[in-house]
């Protein structure tokens, strides 16, 4: 049997759906819409996959649950960051498909289906209470935090379901949401938003 492979990749993500702010599917509760249409978006500040690393480099992920995300059947795409050499968009895969364990591994469990996986150019940007993420020709994404009644940001911590368990996430609402690829075509604004920091490791 072989030595596991070391791995961690921690910075900054944010998602964004078609539910109702704050998305029940964290909570296990039915999409407010029967199906949820996911989109993710990381930006990998600091990261590595046994010798290789994987600083300063985005990954992305559009997800459809067609009922409860609970009950799984999910298809899955996902997009990464053209500037990855070969090496490291084999590390990217593996860690973001599940296949080297952590939390991730979780998540992609409920995935059925690989719509495919593709390498492209992803433009990831955040200031202040917003985060921006582009794919050309395919997703555009942008969510700003709703404050909460003290001024500060409103978080959620610790749901039974979640992309980010490391970090409480923070709130936040759709300023616009666009992704048309495979057989898919979506587009709504003012819908559901998290972001925060992340930390992945086996």
């Amino acid at each position: 049997m072989s030595e596991p492979i070391e791995w961690k990749v921690q910075g900054s993500y944010f998602e964004t759906c078609n539910c109702e702010t704050a998305c029940p599917c964290v909570w296990l509760q039915p999409p407010s819409e029967g199906d949820c249409k996911l989109l993710v978006a990381w930006h990998i500040e600091n990261g590595y996959f046994a010798e290789q690393s994987l600083n300063d480099l985005n990954v992305a992920l559009a997800c459809y649950a067609p009922a409860n995300m609970k009950d799984g059947n999910w298809q899955a795409a996902l997009y990464i960051d053209e500037r990855a050499n070969d090496v490291q968009f084999d590390a990217i895969t593996q860690i973001f498909s599940g296949q080297q364990g952590g939390h991730l591994e979780i998540l992609m469990s409920f995935v059925t289906k690989v719509l495919g996986i593709k390498k492209v150019k992803i433009d990831y940007r955040e200031k202040d209470s917003k985060r921006f993420m582009s794919i050309p020709g395919i997703a555009q994404a942008e969510i700003e935090s709703i404050q909460g009644i003290t001024g500060e940001q409103s978080t959620i911590s610790n749901p039974p379901l979640c992309v980010v368990s490391s970090h409480p996430s923070t709130v936040a609402k759709s300023k616009q949401y666009q992704y048309q690829d495979y057989d898919k075509d979506w587009q709504f604004s003012d819908r559901n938003g998290y972001y925060s920091a992340f930390n992945y490791q086996p």
